[in-house]
């Protein structure tokens, strides 16, 4: 077996094409793409409402927008830094609050990022590469899910792929300004989603490194640059933060001890890697000491790590679809380059984009902390990338006997991904997995025969190949497209929207984990019809309630509504957490507003009962946790308190502050919800709230909510 080694001088520039249909062919991809992220964007809602809440807060408070308030009289702010919420704060302000002005940018950025893609993989391959991994990126899955949503996701993305364009240019000419503007676009990445952006940092210096045209001194200099013009696009708004005076601030959410420090460092941090993240929730829950005591979450609460986690049940159907493949093509492609000159520019590409895919993958397979399926959408332009570049790269050198080996290898690969993930939706249009088998089988066995790579055949082997790789993940992003995503937790695997953390946009997978730990309506287990669910997430032999050894689920994270207030064997749920009619403080049949990942649109009467008077208070209301508040916050349009932030475990505001609030006349309402009524440490704040209101105030019911008026 041979292969041609390409040992040729790259061009600084992209050679012009040689007619216009390369353009054409762009305007239809963007168009598409545009028409497919845009469509049905409205059945979504709110979609996440802690962000949307923030939105509307920032739209109405520069205060507030500076920040990141979940509300516009600043009590405390999202756990995540505000770029995103800029963008879509400034869009409220322009264009109104509703869904169309918080996720069309959304819908926008991901049409950019696909555009971005294009000409960066273009420039360096030729059209075809770009238009291939530009529509790659478009049909992604978790990239289709995440582009009509308004996590953070869509803006990190996009500035990702901006570093990477950047710092290719730098590979081109060695002008320190590429590495500048490199760190000052991953240092925004960082003001989007902290830490996850740090992740394309070592391919990032690791390629200029090994291919940045000066000498190597002027090299790690070049790149010390490119750090300080991250430390400043990054680090103006945390001293900001951090100098400005706590009590003139809203708390830092997600942080226990009010530091953006701490949680850049901690939730946000190296907790997400070792699993210790203080003031979480959820699989931690039911760790020791994680249910009642206060406690942390330990590692291994979110699910089983290990180099297969992305083929897992709840990963695989967003982002595996294409990944052996852009590794057999990442190790092609750079064998391909063989002893090229250091400088390569294709040879840099592949290791840029390679190394993206390797850390990243990697982190994501073993971080033992919150790790949810759709945060793999930071990989999908990186699968997309290589799968353009090294396509290409093969099909150019296909005259090598060993080239159409590797191809038809690629191509098996691709075929048997796609066989086993659409073989875990046995009812999601079942005759797709024999197509794509078929079609891959016929193009392995082409691309061994010379004759059926020239002439006319081409066109049929070409189309057959894309066939193979994309039916699956078009299937996918088709059926997102015309389905609702109302929760704070994307995915693309589950059913029944607005019965679960994790709403449905996808096909029922077989054996998969679903959204939240604890189980799911209807099963014990936490999986349709009952058994354990992988991974330890969602149940395990032994009992009800998704948790080893029987017993109920952690606060409220799925419930199963067959007892009284939704839990097994009945009793009421913890207070606000999902509960189900029935159940929750203040009194029976007291419907409580929201869950911890989801928030019910409050009746009329509670809403206009709730903008009474709303100018003569600085909040109209409070309520455990941001989702809860943020329901009430986006029907009125007026601040809400959401005690504790968003897991209800920032002891945010104390109990004094709560009473010295109420006492001055600050808060009209208190909506009964949320508290985990034996918690310890900072979860007993908002106990504490909940008790003292309880004791104190007289209960009402309004629209099926139990509600105190905190001024009588």
């Amino acid at each position: 077996m041979s292969i041609t080694v390409d040992r040729s001088m790259e061009a600084a520039q992209p050679a012009a094409p040689k007619s216009n249909r390369e353009y054409w062919a762009l305007a239809g991809l963007l168009l598409a793409t545009a028409v497919a992220y845009l469509w049905n964007l409205s059945a979504s809602g709110w979609a996440n409402v802690f962000y949307s809440a923030a939105a509307q807060a920032g739209s109405e408070s520069w205060k507030a927008f500076f920040f990141g308030s979940s509300d516009a009289a600043n009590s405390i702010t999202v756990d995540k830094p505000p770029a995103s919420l800029w963008v879509m704060a400034l869009s409220v302000r322009v264009f109104g609050l509703n869904s169309w002005s918080i996720l069309v940018p959304q819908a926008l950025m991901g049409v950019a990022s696909v555009a971005l893609l294009w000409a960066t993989v273009r420039r360096y391959f030729g059209g075809a590469a770009g238009l291939l991994a530009g529509l790659v990126l478009a049909l992604t899955p978790v990239a289709v899910l995440m582009f009509r949503f308004n996590n953070p996701d869509a803006l990190l993305v996009l500035l990702m792929i901006a570093a990477v364009w950047a710092l290719l240019r730098g590979v081109e000419d060695g002008r320190t300004r590429w590495l500048v503007l490199t760190g000052a676009l991953v240092g925004l990445g960082f003001l989007t989603k902290q830490l996850a952006a740090m992740l394309v940092i070592p391919p990032l210096a690791l390629t200029y490194l090994i291919a940045g045209p000066p000498k190597l001194g002027k090299r790690i200099l070049q790149l010390f640059a490119a750090l300080g013009a991250l430390v400043v696009s990054a680090g103006w708004w945390v001293l900001a933060v951090e100098l400005w005076p706590a009590d003139s601030r809203p708390w830092i959410g997600g942080s226990q001890n009010n530091s953006i420090l701490e949680l850049t460092l901690g939730y946000n941090g190296f907790g997400r890697l070792n699993g210790i993240e203080p003031g979480s929730v959820g699989r931690g829950a039911s760790m020791p000491g994680g249910e009642s005591g206060g406690g942390t979450p330990g590692p291994g609460s979110w699910g089983g790590t290990g180099i297969t986690r992305l083929f897992d049940f709840e990963q695989g159907g967003h982002i595996a679809w294409l990944v052996p493949a852009a590794l057999i093509l990442l190790a092609a492609g750079l064998v391909l380059r063989g002893r090229a000159a250091r400088t390569d520019l294709r040879r840099a590409s592949f290791v840029v984009w390679g190394s993206w895919l390797l850390v990243t993958g990697l982190v994501f397979s073993y971080m033992e902390g919150i790790f949810h399926a759709y945060y793999t959408v930071a990989l999908a332009p990186a699968v997309a990338a290589l799968v353009g570049a090294g396509s290409v790269t093969l099909w150019r050198h296909r005259d090598a006997v060993g080239v159409r080996i590797v191809a038809a290898v690629t191509v098996a690969t691709i075929a048997v991904t796609a066989w086993i993930l659409l073989g875990r939706s046995a009812d999601f249009v079942p005759w797709l997995r024999w197509m794509v088998v078929v079609a891959g089988v016929l193009v392995a066995v082409a691309m061994l025969v010379p004759a059926a790579l020239r002439g006319r055949g081409t066109v049929v082997v070409i189309g057959a190949a894309l066939f193979t790789g994309l039916a699956g993940p078009a299937a996918y992003a088709a059926n997102q497209v015309t389905s609702a995503q109302t929760s704070g937790l994307p995915s693309v695997m589950t059913t029944t929207a607005n019965t679960r953390s994790l709403p449905s946009v996808g096909p029922q997978v077989d054996g998969e984990t679903l959204g939240a730990p604890g189980g799911a309506p209807g099963a014990p287990g936490g999986r349709p019809g009952g058994g354990p669910s992988p991974d330890g997430m969602g149940g395990a032999p032994g009992g009800p309630g998704g948790r080893p050894g029987g017993g109920s689920p952690p606060d409220g994270m799925g419930g199963v509504p067959d007892g009284p207030g939704g839990r097994p064997g009945g009793g009421p749920p913890p207070a606000g957490m999902d509960g189900a009619p029935g159940g929750g403080p203040g009194g029976p049949g007291g419907r409580q507003g929201g869950g911890m990942m989801s928030a019910d649109a409050p009746g009329d009467e509670l809403t206009a009962l709730l903008r009474t008077d709303a100018d003569d208070f600085t909040w109209v209301a409070a309520t455990v946790r941001s989702n809860a508040a943020a329901g009430y916050q986006l029907a009125t349009e007026s601040p809400v308190m959401p005690i504790g932030g968003f897991n209800g475990t920032d002891p945010s505001p104390t109990l004094e502050q709560f009473q010295q609030y109420v006492a001055d006349g600050r808060i009209h309402y208190f909506i009964a919800g949320g508290a985990d009524q034996g918690g310890g440490g900072s979860r007993g704040t908002a106990s504490e709230i909940t008790e003292w209101v309880q004791s104190e105030f007289t209960p009402d019911t309004v629209d099926g909510v139990t509600i105190y008026d905190l001024t009588q």
